[in-house]
């Protein structure tokens, strides 16, 4: 299983805009919709009822939070957002996703209303905050939202990597979200795949965002056809490599 850096995986996202022509609100599609899966296999396959948190960032990462925010509000779950930063920090693609859920009517708070849902139990909260381009530790308000969010007691599903941990060399900031599940996108980062990462990963899945081989071949990157069989592959189990897909994750 091939695994990419940061810069990589920056240069892979210009790549599908810029020359693929392949946009980046068919990426946040893709993104939301394995993340929105993911969280109803881990609520027994029904999300019907359920109460689903997200937070989400004002970048890429919380946009494709927000669409699986949309996602699992029209399977039925009852969504809550909240927001990483304020209304005007979220432009482009980001805030059309945002701009959808407003015209749902799903709860959409900011940051200024941290604590508002205190004593409301959630079944899933989802991580949104930060994705890969963190730099630096996590700063407030979205440092506050990933110490409640751990010390809720509520599994959390983390969309690409846990906010807080950096995706090239797999050490957490101070704080960092524990991940009961994480979705990471398009190839795992290296950071993911090293000791230091399992703790607050759990368990891992890769899934597809439709980047074709060509781009990988720009960066001299060799990747098979990793979901011939299922768009949403699991990596890590249970602390344990999974490797009886054609794969191995070491």
């Amino acid at each position: 299983m091939t695994s990419v850096t940061v810069d990589q995986m920056r240069e892979v996202d210009r790549l599908m805009v810029e020359e693929m022509g392949i946009s980046l609100l068919q990426m946040m599609e893709n993104a939301g919709r394995a993340m929105a899966e993911q969280a109803r296999r881990m609520l027994g396959g029904d999300v019907g009822g359920r109460r689903i948190e997200v937070l989400a960032g004002p970048g890429g990462n919380g946009g494709g939070g927000l669409a699986a925010a949309r996602r699992l509000s029209i399977w039925g779950a009852q969504v809550f957002v909240v927001l990483g930063q304020t209304r005007d920090a979220i432009h482009g693609v980001p805030a059309q996703q945002l701009a959808a859920l407003d015209r749902m009517h799903v709860q959409i708070h900011g940051p200024q209303q941290i604590g508002a849902n205190d004593g409301l139990a959630s079944d899933l909260i989802l991580d949104a905050l930060i994705g890969y381009s963190l730099r630096g530790a996590p700063r407030e308000p979205m440092a506050t939202l990933i110490r409640q969010a751990n010390a809720s007691g509520t599994p959390v599903l983390a969309l690409d990597i846990p906010s807080g941990l950096d995706a090239d060399t797999g050490q957490p900031s101070d704080p960092t979200i524990r991940a009961a599940a994480t979705v990471t996108l398009a190839l795992p980062k290296v950071g993911l795949l090293g000791p230091p990462a399992r703790e607050w990963t759990g368990d891992l899945y890769l899934a597809d965002i439709s980047v074709p081989a060509t781009v990988y071949r720009r960066l001299g990157l060799t990747v098979g056809t990793i979901f011939r069989r299922e768009d949403l592959v699991p990596l890590i189990i249970a602390g344990h490599a999974v490797n009886g897909r054609g794969f191995s994750v070491t």
